[in-house]
């Protein structure tokens, strides 16, 4: 596997099982500082981060390293219907791969929405010790039915309104995009995904930052975490902030994560 060439604003390529990935890093690299690495939602990319990944690179001092997963963004598309444990298997098998490519040797997991439950399970099923710690926004361990009827709704604002428009400036393959994303967690047997399991094997320190208007998920999300975590957890909630903590309340996320950061990223 080629080694991602880590060139600060520069985007480059990596690849993952099987996939290229479109990836763009910012700060020092790995072996000269701890590495955040950034899991986007369900239908973000690179660019969708906008600003924050340089922001956070700044704040911190770490190394910022954010992709692109297969079918989003400019990364390679994928074959639809996704399988309904898809994010056990970005866990499982492209993960892995990506922190390899990029020559992980220790930092911490920051995952938004489906890029959080990713990084719940890898946190859960991977005995890694590179990783100190993991920063989850607007996490999801079950379905709840607000969040799936928001979800129906952005089907019918992709059919008939301009979503479909929005999307496709920052996915190449936007129907893909979009459509493996809307009809997994649709999917009635989608209903009985649940992965509580995996927060009670967490080995490393916790920082969970939820909206407390958050269209696609509630508290008991992150009840859920505080009770079955054998590790710390850090709960922050936001007042006046929906399903994007990084652009509805950018100054008090980035707050938060700069001051998780030191005392899990000094750990050997």
């Amino acid at each position: 596997m080629t080694a991602f060439p880590w060139i600060a604003g520069v985007r480059g390529e990596i690849v993952a099982d099987g996939k290229r990935l479109e990836a763009v890093a910012y700060g020092p690299p790995p072996d000269q500082a701890p590495t955040i690495v950034m899991l986007h939602e369900g239908l973000g990319c690179v660019a969708l981060w906008r600003d924050f990944p340089v922001s956070l690179a700044a704040a911190t001092g770490c190394g910022v390293f954010a992709y692109s997963r297969a079918g989003y963004g400019g990364s390679e598309r994928i074959d639809l219907p996704r399988p309904l444990d898809y994010m056990s298997r970005e866990a499982r098998f492209s993960l892995p791969a990506v922190l390899e490519a990029i020559g992980f040797t220790r930092g911490i997991l920051l995952g938004h929405s489906d890029g959080a439950s990713i990084a719940a399970i890898y946190a859960g099923e991977h005995a890694d010790e590179r990783i100190k710690g993991i920063v989850l926004m607007a996490p999801h361990l079950f379905t709840e039915e607000m969040g799936l009827a928001s979800i129906a709704e952005a089907r019918r604002a992709y059919e008939t309104g301009d979503l479909r428009a929005k999307l496709a400036k920052y996915h190449a393959h936007v129907d893909s995009a979009f459509w493996g994303w809307n009809r997994a967690w649709l999917d009635p047997g989608f209903k009985a995904w649940n992965i509580e399991d995996a927060v009670s094997r967490w080995r490393v320190p916790a920082l969970i930052i939820q909206g407390a208007d958050d269209q696609y998920g509630t508290l008991k999300q992150v009840r859920a975490i505080e009770a079955r975590s054998p590790a710390p957890v850090t709960s922050l909630i936001l007042e006046a902030c929906r399903h994007l903590p990084q652009i509805d309340q950018p100054q008090a996320t980035l707050g938060a994560i700069v001051g998780f950061c030191p005392g899990i990223t000094a750990a050997r």
